[in-house]
């Protein structure tokens, strides 16, 4: 279907499946949906349904773990022409064991952070005053987070984002395979979204921490057939009983439309780190440190320099 150019347009990664496929649902009620993602056949699913429903959605590819990709991808929305009010940086992964890019790169630390970051990058300088920017990251960032320490996080634990692009992480972390690599990638896209925001303040850049979603790909693309047919039939009847006791659990559905209400906000507030209620939430000590701040955004910069197009 040809989107109607008169139409908002909103940009989402990872939108076929888990919180991406709901909010690409929502944000399609609201303007036509540009859906980033590696496999044509699920983003053509997703073009579909959205179409069934009466709405509008473009397909773009786009590996965003793969930085020529993103690149190309980023050419590929602007040449679109579409009047994008929003960007949601939502695609995410973590490894149970490390894997490489095609640049050689982390995985986790190219999908979570060095992707969206570019992606971003690209984007702005194309987005009307106004427009939101949003990427989704984590609170188990922070090592004194109880709920994702329990989980047996260590928080993150970034060197330089050269060293995290090779798999390297400050020693003392976790003991469980991906999760340093998930925490340190998390803290680089919210300390990320802080700086873009106070560097460019005719846009509206937040973070979100979209709460504990059980029974979603992240995580579970390492696991066997039998622990994700388990897990699916499981986290529909426990993740409802649960949630009124544990604040942060939340489910796909109950996500998306967060994500959606602060996507769609045309007078929300920037530089805000979102809790998965949408309300305003602290992130770690060192993630608030402007200094810090500066130091991932400009070693980024440098590291995604060195490539060649």
């Amino acid at each position: 279907m040809t989107p109607d150019i008169g139409r908002k347009a909103y940009i989402i990664t990872g939108p076929t499946s888990g919180i991406g496929r709901r909010a690409a649902f929502e944000l399609a009620r609201h303007g036509t949906v540009i859906l980033v993602g590696r496999n044509p056949a699920k983003l053509g699913a997703v073009k579909e349904r959205i179409a069934k429903r009466g709405g509008h959605a473009v397909a773009v590819v786009c590996d965003v773990s793969d930085l020529a990709s993103v690149r190309h991808a980023a050419a590929e929305i602007i040449a679109l022409g579409l009047p994008v009010a929003g960007l949601l940086n939502n695609a995410g992964i973590m490894q149970s064991r490390a894997t490489s890019n095609v640049q050689g790169w982390d995985v986790t630390f190219a999908t979570d952070h060095l992707g969206p970051f570019a992606l971003a990058q690209a984007l702005i300088p194309h987005l009307a005053a106004g427009a939101n920017v949003l990427f989704v990251a984590s609170a188990v960032e922070d090592p004194g987070r109880k709920p994702a320490v329990a989980a047996g996080f260590r928080g993150a634990r970034y060197l330089s984002a050269e060293a995290c692009a090779r798999g390297q992480w400050q020693p003392g972390g976790s003991t469980k395979p991906g999760m340093d690599a998930y925490a340190t990638s998390k803290q680089c896209t919210l300390v990320s979204a802080m700086v873009l925001s106070r560097e460019v303040p005719r846009l509206r850049i937040n973070a979100v921490e979209p709460g504990f979603t059980p029974g979603t790909s992240l995580g579970m693309r390492d696991a066997n057939a039998f622990v994700r047919v388990l897990v699916m039939l499981l986290v529909p009847i426990l993740v409802p009983l649960l949630m009124p006791f544990m604040k942060i659990l939340s489910t796909p559905r109950r996500a998306a439309r967060v994500l959606t209400r602060i996507l769609i906000d045309e007078s929300g507030p920037t530089g805000v780190y979102f809790d998965e209620g949408g309300r305003p939430m602290q992130a770690s000590a060192l993630a608030r440190d402007p200094a810090f701040q500066a130091r991932v955004v400009a070693e980024t910069r440098a590291l995604l320099a060195t490539l060649r197009t």
